[in-house]
């Protein structure tokens, strides 16, 4: 088997043991191959227990730039004995696999196929004087990078400046790394050199994009779309979210003077009494929000009905993980979506944001707490853990600094006292929003019962079926005004005239825009459909209607959005069809086309016959 050569375009994958101090320099790897200007997507896969279980970290290595996964890996650095088996089978005819030959290789797997690469990680990291052995068990991986180096061809100043960076002020530990650091890449030079086809050149294809993580995106846009009250339950994968928006608030929301905070954050005892918080806020007319995950949202669910219908306005971000029960805590899926939509016992409807990228999510983010407000209900920010917690390459964040809050239907103390007539749910407009006030507003006028039980448009207690039906149907025709204020759809017209489209939604666009790449190559044009919001835009039914067969690409196993898009939209469901991953890996563009490849060749294959 010929070896792999590529230049710029691979994929690199660590299988470490979780707690052994590996991921600051897989990190340190993925970030100076992003240094030299070529652009690296990154998946860090982990378990959920405290330490000794397995970790992987995957490094795409792009210079086109995708950012999703690719699927297979070319480069496999398996350092955990547990998994040595299963990481080896991975590696693509002809990839390669560096290992620490500290010890030689007694009765482990290997493949006649790839090339095995040595180096004695553990020996080099012994050979450093002066440390102790917790020092030589994190210098090992340094010593590993340092291999990389010389064997990818890495910039070793690049990384000597990511070393300086991390450890600023800490001679000592900047000098331990660049010491482990030259050990693994002189070990490669003088045993190794040329050894692996697979190298990374200086580029120019990363530009002024950053390298972030969603949940401390979404986490800052909390703050520049006004939040000053979060109130949280501690759940993996939602955590980082609450914990980023509280060094946010350290930098933005202290008052300069008084060194008064202007923000309020409580880590409640428990989801429910989280989501109780958030709606006593925002009924006072604070911006306010949860973060949690789908056993967080189950909890949630009577509060949820009780906002919808009484119409308060509140976000709560769902960082998305495998279920159902405990599932697979720190796996990603898109599992929630008919949980949120339709939270709470009797008719709910919700709407949900779904941000592609971190990006995005620090856009829908600030963009959440206009629309809880003008709209008067919950908004859910449909995040997942792919998005929260890995890293990903992304255009910078902006703001306008002009932009003003939108805090919808509020009448003023002015008004009331000029006479304006006012009922909590009465709609004037013809947008079946109604006009509310806030506590404090008015010394005599302008108050109201905020009723969880049956009441009129003017938020009196009643049990007629006239009063009730007339709210209801109010609600729902709010859903109407809202699908002209949530993100629209974005379209993606194929090169020549298509009969299949392709509906997909959230963190599936990076792998999915490589997939439309790959199968176009091959002379399968497919025109897409990117969701981004629920209630959907009327632009979703005529992109069904205009195709004859409609792929909806998912994280799911029920195929939850096409099954969303059935109910809501009234389409015949022999129009679609479901490509679903959700092993709790974020799917791959390979597996995205090879599942689209196969169904088009089974359906020309039955035409024909």
């Amino acid at each position: 088997m010929k070896p792999l050569a590529a230049t710029n375009d691979f994929v690199v994958k660590f299988a470490n043991v979780n707690g052994s101090g590996s991921a600051s320099a897989n990190e340190l790897f993925a970030r100076s191959v992003l240094r030299m200007g070529v652009a690296v997507a990154t998946r860090n896969i982990f378990p959920s227990n405290i330490q000794g279980l397995p970790t992987w970290y995957e490094v795409r290595i792009s210079g086109e730039g995708w950012l999703g996964r690719r699927g297979g890996v070319d480069l496999v650095v398996p350092l955990n004995p547990q998994t040595w088996d299963r990481d080896i089978a991975e590696v693509e005819p002809g990839g390669y696999m560096l290992y620490d030959s500290t010890k030689p290789l007694t009765g482990q797997k290997l493949r006649s196929d790839i090339t095995v690469l040595g180096v004695p990680f553990t020996e080099l990291s012994n050979s450093m004087a002066g440390t102790i052995p917790r020092e030589r068990q994190l210098l090992k991986n340094i010593v590993y990078v340092g291999a990389l180096a010389a064997l990818l061809g890495l910039d070793l100043k690049v990384i000597d400046a990511l070393i300086e960076k991390q450890f600023k002020g800490k001679t000592k530990l900047v000098t331990l790394n660049g010491t482990a650091l030259r050990l693994g890449y002189d070990y490669v030079e003088k045993n190794l050199k040329g050894a692996c086809g697979l190298k990374v050149t200086h580029s120019d294809k990363v530009g002024e994009r950053i390298f972030i993580a969603g949940n401390d995106a979404a986490g800052l846009g909390a703050v520049y779309g006004g939040a000053t009250v979060c109130a949280w339950y501690p759940i993996t994968p939602s955590t980082s979210l609450a914990e980023a928006f509280s060094a946010h608030c350290k930098r933005f929301r202290v008052d300069p003077a008084t060194g008064e905070n202007k923000f309020a954050i409580v880590q409640a005892e428990d989801e429910i009494a989280a989501i109780g918080m958030v709606l006593g806020a925002g009924w006072n007319g604070t911006r306010s929000f949860t973060a949690t995950s789908g056993p967080g949202i189950s909890l949630m669910q009577e509060f949820f009905g009780f906002a919808y219908y009484a119409e308060i306005p509140a976000v709560i971000f769902d960082i998305q993980r495998g279920g159902p029960s405990t599932g697979m805590p720190t796996r990603t899926q898109q599992s929630d979506i008919l949980l949120a939509a339709y939270a709470s016992h009797g008719d709910t409807k919700h709407i949900l944001l779904f941000p592609e990228d971190p990006r995005e999510s620090f856009e829908f983010a600030a963009q959440s707490f206009d629309l809880a407000e003008r709209l008067q209900t919950p908004i859910f920010v449909m995040m997942d853990l792919d998005i929260g917690m890995n890293d990903w390459l992304c255009e910078p964040l902006s703001w306008d600094d002009s932009r003003t809050y939108d805090r919808g239907k509020l009448i003023t103390a002015e008004e009331l006292e000029a006479g304006k007539a006012f009922a909590r749910y009465l709609d004037v407009d013809g947008d079946a929003i109604p006009y509310r006030t806030l506590p404090g507003t008015h010394p005599t006028k302008g108050a109201y019962f905020t009723r969880g039980s049956s009441h009129n448009a003017y938020a009196v207690y009643s049990e007629s079926g006239k009063d009730y039906t007339d709210v209801m149907q109010r609600l729902l025709r709010k859903l109407e005004t809202a699908k002209s204020l949530v993100p629209a759809p974005v379209m993606r017209a194929a090169k020549e005239k298509s009969r299949h489209g392709v509906i997909y939604f959230g963190s599936t666009s990076a792998a999915m825009d490589e997939a439309f790449a790959s199968l176009a190559a091959q002379g399968v044009h497919l025109d897409g459909l990117r969701v981004r919001a629920f209630p959907f835009a009327d632009a979703l039914s005529d992109f069904v209607h205009g195709h004859d067969q409609v792929f909806v690409i998912e994280q799911n196993r029920d195929a939850q959005l096409l099954k969303l898009i059935v109910n809501e939209c009234g389409l015949d469901p022999a129009r679609f069809i479901s490509i679903l991953h959700y092993d709790g890996t974020p799917i791959t563009a390979r597996f995205i086309h090879g599942a689209i490849a196969e169904r088009l060749s089974v359906t020309r294959k039955e035409a024909a016959e």
